[in-house]
């Protein structure tokens, strides 16, 4: 048991480390959503008149694109609320279809859904300037999930000589046990990749234990 609870230890220190993006995917669509931080950061600049906070979500080379649209934009919105929320959504829509880009991540079109409770939490802690309810609400995740693969595993190794059967079943706690543990490490190992840099484990590729 000692040596498990070391093993959790160093596993959630990792993962904390690159800055707790478990699942690249939810990350991935936080940034096209309506809610999430590229188009709250686009609201702000329109409602100002400045396209300056907004570049920093796109690629150098994409600026030039970004910075003429935005000038139109400012225009049209002039011309009545209608003509604005057109062409607000449509400065929106582009902007986060060019960020995606950028970061080699497909776009599918904005999203009004909320975003996962896990990313509004690490908004939130940057927000207040501390980590500590975050790092707590990951790591209570994590452990937890790491001991029930852990138990399963352990117990059916118990019985896993006894027939065909029960060996089997060992086997599949123990691939996913070994699995769900390997994740977590190249997350932790990935030193916060971008989107299209994440490390994936794809149906059917092979692994190792």
């Amino acid at each position: 048991m000692k040596i498990l609870e070391g093993f959790i230890r160093i596993s959630l220190f990792a993962v904390l480390v690159i800055g707790l993006w478990i699942v690249p995917d939810i990350a991935m669509s936080h940034c096209d959503t309506m809610e999430g931080p590229v188009v709250v950061t686009a609201k702000a600049a329109l409602e100002k008149g400045d396209v300056t906070p907004v570049l920093k979500w796109v690629r150098k080379d994409d600026e030039k694109e970004i910075r003429e649209l935005f000038k139109k934009t400012l225009i049209v919105r002039g011309k009545g609320k209608e003509a604005q929320e057109l062409a607000d959504m449509y400065f929106f829509e582009t902007l986060v279809r060019i960020h995606r880009a950028g970061e080699g991540a497909p776009y599918t079109g904005l999203k009004s859904e909320p975003a996962e409770p896990i990313i509004a939490a690490a908004d939130k802690a940057l927000e207040s300037g501390s980590a500590d309810v975050l790092i707590k609400h990951v790591t209570e995740a994590v452990a937890k999930g790491i001991r029930e693969r852990f138990t399963r595993t352990a117990e059916s190794k118990k019985h896993a000589d006894e027939s065909i059967e029960a060996g089997r079943e060992f086997v599949e706690a123990y691939v996913e046990f070994t699995h769900y543990v390997e994740r977590l490490h190249m997350d932790a190992m990935s030193h916060g990749a971008h989107h299209a840099e994440a490390p994936e484990m794809k149906a059917g590729e092979p692994h190792h234990h």
